[in-house]
């Protein structure tokens, strides 16, 4: 049987069992603060992590926002596009009012441009956001850009229905064809 570096010390009479003890206790201790050393290192190494994997988490998000932005530009710049490639030349001196929003504005158009306008052939747009401008478009081409924003500003007029309700006592009486609000 093998006897270790300190049991051959004592047997030699080089060391006693008091630094023999102490130098035990010293190699436990050692151990010991190695062994706490090695918990705040994986500590720190946890935390490390975590923040590692918060910024991942907070730069998703940021990109995802910019995507969003560029793609709502995109959108914006397509409608603009759209507009002014199909925008109808309205030079005219017959006035059409309709409603943007809350209020009643008024386009100078042509006969034909007015005729078509009122049976919702064609509408009306705004190229900026401001609905101080106005375009007249195709109605496909209205529809194109309900489909990329729905808060777009178009007026499209509605088509009148011809049935008549029984109890109107305006029934029997015909309403002009050239009568112009």
């Amino acid at each position: 049987m093998a006897l270790t570096l300190q049991e051959q010390l004592l047997a030699m009479g080089l060391t006693d069992k008091k630094k023999a003890k102490q130098a035990e206790k010293q190699k436990k201790k050692n151990v010991k603060e190695a062994r706490n050393g090695a918990d705040i290192i994986d500590e720190a190494k946890v935390l490390a992590d975590k923040a590692k994997q918060e910024k991942i988490i907070r730069d998703k998000v940021l990109n995802d926002e910019k995507k969003a932005a560029a793609n709502v530009k995109a959108i914006a710049a397509q409608i603009k596009q759209l507009i002014k490639m199909n925008t109808i030349s309205i030079d005219g001196d017959l006035a059409y009012n309709f409603t943007a929003g809350t209020k009643i504005k008024k386009v100078y158009v042509n006969e034909d441009i007015q005729d078509r306008l009122s049976r919702g052939k064609l509408a009306i747009t705004s190229p900026e956001q401001d609905n101080k401008t106005f375009a007249i478009i195709p109605l496909g081409v209205a529809e194109k850009i309900r489909q990329r924003d729905q808060e777009c500003f178009i007026y499209i007029a509605e088509n009148a229905s011809k049935e008549v309700e029984e109890d109107d006592p305006y029934a029997d009486y015909q309403i002009p064809d050239d009568l112009m609000w």
